[in-house]
């Protein structure tokens, strides 16, 4: 029996606990036959696609090209998903949906077609912001991704190339991941499930059973059956709102290139750190935070306040919570000597 089978039987025999048949239920601790099973599972799914397929959107990309000293001519289109958040226009994608696009159009699932603009793209999360112009748009509601549980049911909705409602079911198969993204930076506490994706599926959304937005999803395994990730709504609440806010997502900045490098046990053991690893200044921004703060290329960094540091990705996670231009300290080996440095980021 397949996971989400499993899960219908459970919560089937939940509902059924302590029902008799005045009530209309089954009689107690009786066994669902599959076909209850299946039905169950198809109402359970079919009211959420009912429920959220309006809000789901498709979005066709034109990007125009250069040939010779011509004027821009139109490029190959490209399509992905997404979904509206507010009523008055704000539609949730991914950034690599989005990228690069001269236009774009969002197409409704009622047939209505509109003209659109990015607000905002944040590539170290894979989001992006677009925007149609109408007031009485239906918005999917959003719901707490940590609240999520290994093993839920869950629904991605996608729209692509103007299919409506291209749906795939599954579970959550692990919580927490870590995925790099285009740009290089990791997006912390990434879905994993087993719900079966296809690239015009990108920007769409996650759902929970009730209909609840949990996550945008964004990727998936090529060469992995059954493994595709979403991006959970909270991290994208907070991205939404500085994206409309600023356009942009600030976020913390010291002015340094760095690299992970090995420190001896010894060392490990007497400053009592919690990684092998340090993270190497190479080189430093002329007149950045770094720089005014007396950084040297060689100075090994190993803690932001009381926080450890023991990777670039350790020290990414640390500077996108920290607020531009709050002062900080930098706990660092010179020479062989411990030194602490005041430093105040800015935004990046």
């Amino acid at each position: 029996m397949s996971q989400v089978l499993q899960l219908v039987l459970s919560n089937y025999n939940d509902q059924q606990e302590g029902l008799g048949p005045g009530n209309g239920g089954s009689r107690k601790g009786a066994r669902p036959s599959d076909q209850e099973l299946l039905d169950a599972y198809s109402r359970a799914v079919t009211k959420v696609v009912e429920t959220v397929g309006p809000s789901v959107v498709a979005i066709s990309i034109r990007k125009n090209r250069t040939v010779g000293r011509r004027a821009a001519e139109p490029g190959d289109a490209g399509a992905g998903s997404g979904v509206i958040i507010t009523p008055d226009g704000f539609v949730l994608t991914n950034n690599h949906v989005v990228e690069d696009a001269d236009g774009l159009e969002v197409s409704l699932t009622d047939g209505r077609t509109f003209a659109a603009q990015v607000i905002g793209a944040d590539p170290a999360t894979d989001l992006a912001v677009v925007r149609i112009s109408d007031g009485s748009l239906p918005a999917a509601e959003l719901g707490d991704s940590d609240l999520l549980k290994v093993g839920q049911l869950v629904i991605a909705i996608g729209n692509p190339l103007g299919f409506q409602s291209t749906v795939s079911a599954g579970v959550v198969s692990a919580l927490g991941r870590s995925l790099r993204s285009q740009s290089g930076r990791l997006i912390d506490g990434v879905i994993q499930t087993d719900v079966a994706l296809n690239p015009g599926n990108s920007g769409g959304p996650l759902v929970d059973s009730r209909g609840r937005v949990v996550g945008i999803n964004t990727a998936m395994i090529y060469m992995a059956q059954g493994i595709s990730f979403a991006v959970p709504i909270n991290t994208a609440r907070w991205v939404v709102t500085e994206l409309v806010m600023h356009g942009k997502v600030r976020r913390a900045y010291l002015g340094i290139g760095a690299q992970s490098r090995p420190v001896n046990r010894r060392i490990q053991h007497t400053l009592d750190l919690s990684s092998p690893t340090v993270v190497e200044v190479i080189n430093i921004e002329k007149n950045g935070p770094a720089e005014q703060a007396g950084l040297e290329p060689g100075d090994c960094i190993f803690g932001l306040n009381e926080n450890p540091v023991g990777t670039v990705d350790d020290l990414h996670r640390l500077l996108s919570k920290w607020p531009p231009g709050t002062p900080l300290d930098i706990k660092l080996l010179r020479r062989g000597r411990v030194e602490v440095f005041g430093i105040t980021p800015r935004e990046g």
